[in-house]
């Protein structure tokens, strides 16, 4: 099943932001174009918008004048839904409520001819229960094109319960043809980027509850050790407070009060407070003209150990040994396994974030996972109140001494980049193993649908097999409500390599 050829004419129902940015998309790639909305001069209004926007990507030399010319021709406005009766793609981008949908489609089923393709932008509502409403279910494909839709290139193609496979093969391709990176999806509460996200605003706001560490911090740990764009606070802060929690919201109701994407308390206080983010001019931080950002927690300059002595070989910590090597501070071995980690001078121990915490052991500060330890200008440290002073002093030193910044967080169990990072990679397992998508289109859809440095797999292999495994079991000890329990996809996925590895 190939593309909609490009004389076959497009509509898109609903002009608001979306709905505007997807008939842009449509246009562009060279379709005729119908708008349609139930307001009375809204559609001209839209076309209005996209024709400004039209002319100033002439402007910009993104677009040839003859182009915009060409695209304005094809753009018309509707008056009444019956006038799309000739489109072979219908795209609805209304209001996020399921009647209204369904409303539309049913009227819309009555308009268009049998072999029109019918589709919903929703990001938060079933595709299965959208298209529940009509006589044909097989036509009908969730396209859900994020916002800006003319510049952010994924799309998911949604098939519901009832889709056909020709529905959804032709959708995927007509995406593709718009110069979009479509990636395929089972109609699941989230669909992929919106369900396996979620461990990326849940656990910086979960570290946040557990006094750990302030927003400012958790942050800039993300950013600069994690190398994700933004951290979930500000991030949150920009799509809005409230949209953000409502969709958590949704998909913790459609997996049936899941604890695993149980939203957050601090969060809802926050949207109960009219806190909405920089829309309104106050969310996690202060947006107001005069209002200073918060700067990150960051150690005072500590000395750093003359010497460390390596046990085992860091797992995937294991570059800071050519990093402190680099920095002049001797590497002694100790030939006896007791574990990976550094030994400092003073007999405290330096160890990566395994789900466990400093209290429970004597003099161990524990450092966070880092994305690439080179290139990371910041590494987060967690110790107890009974940790030595000397050992906090001597490992803000021995990263200092490697040009880190450092900010000393509380004594959680997996810290901030760790604990988000094994949960993301649990999800992502748990979805593939639930026919939700592949693993491909899965590390596709977050490196393109939220900007994430890698994808799930991509860090599971750089990480190893069971890395994500076994941390989150022990942060299951520790925090038993089953919000950490590694899925038996995970599970499995680890001890299918031991076999192959022919250990036990």
């Amino acid at each position: 099943m190939t593309a909609l050829d490009l004389s076959s004419p497009v509509a898109v129902v609903g002009t608001g932001t979306m709905g505007q940015g997807i008939a842009q998309v449509a246009l562009v790639a060279g379709h005729p174009v119908r708008l349609y909305d139930a307001v009375p001069g809204r559609a001209q209004e839209a076309a209005d918008a996209i024709g400004a926007r039209l002319d100033r990507l002439v402007e910009k030399d993104r677009l040839a004048a003859a182009d915009r010319d060409a695209a304005r021709a094809r753009l018309r406005p509707a008056a009444d839904l019956a006038d799309l009766a000739d489109c072979s793609l219908v795209v609805e981008a209304v209001l996020e409520r399921l009647d209204v949908k369904q409303q539309l489609l049913r009227e819309l089923e009555d308009v268009v001819e049998d072999d029109c393709l019918l589709a919903t932008n929703t990001s938060s509502l079933s595709v299965t229960a959208i298209g529940g409403a009509l006589r044909t279910p097989g036509r009908f494909v969730g396209l859900h094109f994020f916002n800006p839709a003319p510049l952010l290139p994924l799309v998911e193609v949604v098939s519901g319960f009832a889709t056909d496979v020709t529905s959804a093969t032709r959708a995927y391709e007509t995406a593709r043809a718009w110069g979009k990176t479509p990636v395929a999806c089972a109609d699941t509460p989230g669909f992929i980027v919106n369900r396996i996200a979620r461990p990326f605003y849940a656990e910086a706001f979960a570290v946040y509850e557990a006094q750990a560490a302030d927003p400012a911090t958790i942050d800039a740990i993300l950013r600069e050790s994690g190398g994700f764009r933004m951290g979930a606070f500000e991030l949150t802060d920009l799509i809005g407070q409230d949209v953000n929690e409502s969709v958590t919201h949704s998909v913790w109701q459609a997996f049936f009060q899941d604890v695993r994407f149980t939203p957050s308390l601090a969060q809802r206080r926050l949207v109960e407070s009219g806190r909405h983010g920089r829309k309104t001019g106050q969310g996690w931080y202060d947006y107001g003209d005069a209002a200073e950002r918060p700067e990150p927690h960051t150690a005072e300059k500590a000395q750093a150990p003359a010497y460390v002595v390596v046990e085992g070989d860091l797992g995937p910590a294991s570059e800071l040994l050519a990093l402190i090597r680099e920095a002049g501070i001797q590497i002694r071995e100790d030939e006896e396994d007791h574990g990976t980690r550094l030994v400092l001078p003073s007999g405290g121990q330096l160890v990566l974030a395994d789900g466990q915490t400093s209290v429970e052991f004597r003099d161990v500060v524990y450092f966070d996972l880092a994305l690439d330890y080179r290139r990371a200008t910041r590494i987060a440290l967690s110790a107890s109140q009974d940790t030595a002073p000397a050992t906090v002093a001597e490992a803000t030193g021995l990263f200092q001494a490697l040009g880190k910044d450092v900010s000393v967080i509380g004594d959680v169990p997996g810290m901030i980049v760790a604990r988000t990072v094994a949960r993301i990679v649990d999800l992502a397992h748990d979805a593939v193993a639930k026919g939700v998508a592949t693993e491909e289109d899965i590390d596709t859809a977050m490196r393109l649908g939220v900007n994430y440095p890698l994808g799930p797999f991509e860090w599971c292999r750089r990480l190893g097999r069971i890395w994500a495994h076994d941390l989150l079991e022990e942060l299951s000890l520790r925090e038993p409500s089953g919000r950490y329990a590694p899925s038996l996809a995970l599970y499995r996925h680890g001890h299918a390599a031991d076999k192959r590895e022919g250990t036990s």
